[in-house]
């Protein structure tokens, strides 16, 4: 059926892709997200194109009057234009293709170019009926024939064609990911069918690359994580997630029950504080959060009436590369994502002990710190921690860290030494160890306000020098 089209302003770019498709003699769509989150009055910002009644030499016949054209596929032509006004980087103009099993995982599937085939067709090879809606871009007019505009407005998040869903495993992933982005709920059938998929197929990239949109894009990303737990996929993609489920905690501190539930809060608690961040940033704390407590399911005991998990921050450590390993998570960047994760999950209880302990801290107990994790995100993720529970709980501890972290203007790195190895030569020492011994001790002094300004480091290490 056709319905009428939401309400979108496309880019010169994509309109002028449009036209000339058009001109050629073929029938174009726009499709996926994009439609998706127009009726959602959410900003578009990946368009996709599908063209009908052209076959490939006659698409890029088209185009590349208009654009730089590379094909990308190979039973399936998918062609990357760019060079088009207002539309950064590629935009991505698709022939119609039937898609068929042929193997194992998300690669094993064969798909075949028919750029003749009926609408409503091609639609049906989506995965869900939110992604199969498709915007006619001459008549402006929304093709829907599975009733995508329907459950969106439901919020309902269903298949399209039931005997080929599981064909793509990623599929379950995506589901999961979609429910917490857009809030939906996943239909029971459509749940069954997740359950079942074989996730342990599916290359790490793909697995994380969903993981990251659940962390990131939706407002409680607690709901993704919730929704693989229940369908037992978690066992495949992140196993080191699952005994988290079967600790408990001290009902003192943690009313709200055990260490999986603990953390689902302390997600949904944590993107609360990533939007003034960078990615890899945002990603990090995310990731510290999410596996802040996997050291408790190896460390939890009943002693003297209490439950306690003494010791879990250094043994999360293990589980934590385990799961950033399984997922192939390194680098972004610059940005050294894996060191800091760790960083945070060692280091979570830390602004609170030193919060305990504040009439004897000294500055140099901040300033160590900051060289082992960034204190900024360091704040966030045991700010997280604290209010990712059931009852009264206030960050006060968590508070006055960042207050003091910001004094002594920490938030990302600890200071930077007022000494480098060439100072240290200059005042006649000869290349050796002895030269770093000298710049680790005027460090520690750095560190501790001992010496405060740069002539002051060089005095004392004359000193160190005429004590040697």
């Amino acid at each position: 059926m056709a319905d009428p089209a939401p309400r979108i302003d496309l880019p010169e770019g994509v309109a002028l892709c449009g036209r000339t498709l058009e001109e050629a003699g073929g029938r174009v769509f726009l499709v996926g997200g994009a439609v998706r989150d127009a009726l959602l009055e959410r900003t578009v910002k990946d368009y996709d194109l599908e063209v009908f009644g052209l076959a490939g030499e006659a698409v890029i016949a088209a185009l590349v009057r208009i654009a730089r054209v590379e094909p990308a596929g190979d039973s399936f032509p998918v062609f990357k234009v760019a060079g088009l006004p207002g539309v950064e980087g590629q935009l991505d103009v698709a022939l119609p293709r039937r898609d068929s099993k042929k193997g194992r995982g998300h690669r094993g599937i064969n798909a075949v170019a028919d750029p003749f085939m009926p609408v409503e067709e091609a639609a049906r090879r989506r995965d869900f009926t939110i992604n199969s809606m498709m915007l006619d871009l001459s008549t402006r007019r929304l093709e829907d024939p599975f009733g995508g505009a329907r459950d969106l407005a439901d919020r309902l998040l269903r298949v399209v064609d039931p005997t080929t869903f599981a064909d793509d495993p990623l599929r379950a992933l995506r589901a999961a990911q979609f429910a917490a982005r857009f809030e939906m709920t996943v239909e029971p059938g459509t749940a069954r069918l997740c359950a079942s998929m074989a996730l342990e197929e599916l290359p790490a990239d793909r697995i994380f690359g969903e993981i990251e949109k659940a962390l990131l894009q939706a407002r409680r990303p607690s709901t993704a994580f919730r929704l693989l737990f229940e369908w037992d996929q978690l066992r495949a993609i992140a196993p080191e997630l699952v005994p988290l489920a079967e600790t408990p905690q001290d009902p003192e501190w943690h009313p709200e029950g055990d260490v999986w539930t603990h953390t689902l809060l302390c997600l949904d608690q944590a993107r609360l504080l990533i939007d003034d961040l960078d990615p890899p940033r945002a990603l990090a704390v995310m990731l510290g959060t999410l596996c802040h407590d996997l050291g408790k399911p190896g460390t939890t005991k009943f002693e003297d009436g209490r439950i306690r998990s003494r010791g879990h921050e250094e043994a999360g450590i293990e589980p934590t590369l385990s799961l950033l390993d399984r997922w192939n998570v390194h680098t972004r960047g610059s940005f050294p994502l894996r060191d800091q994760v760790v960083g945070l999950v060692r280091d979570h209880l830390k602004p609170g002990m030193l919060h305990q302990a504040r009439e004897e801290v000294s500055v140099g107990a901040i300033r160590r710190l900051a060289r082992r994790v960034e204190a900024d995100l360091l704040y966030r993720v045991a700010r997280a921690d604290c209010l990712g529970r059931t009852g009264d709980f206030s960050p006060v501890a968590m508070e006055w860290f960042i207050e003091e972290v910001r004094k002594l203007s920490v938030e990302r790195k600890g200071p930077v030494p007022f000494l480098l190895g060439r100072d240290i030569l200059e005042l006649g020492l000869k290349p050796g160890p002895a030269v770093g011994r000298i710049l680790a001790e005027v460090y520690e002094q750095q560190l501790d306000s001992k010496v405060q300004t740069r002539d002051e480091a060089i005095a004392s290490a004359r000193r160190l020098l005429a004590g040697d």
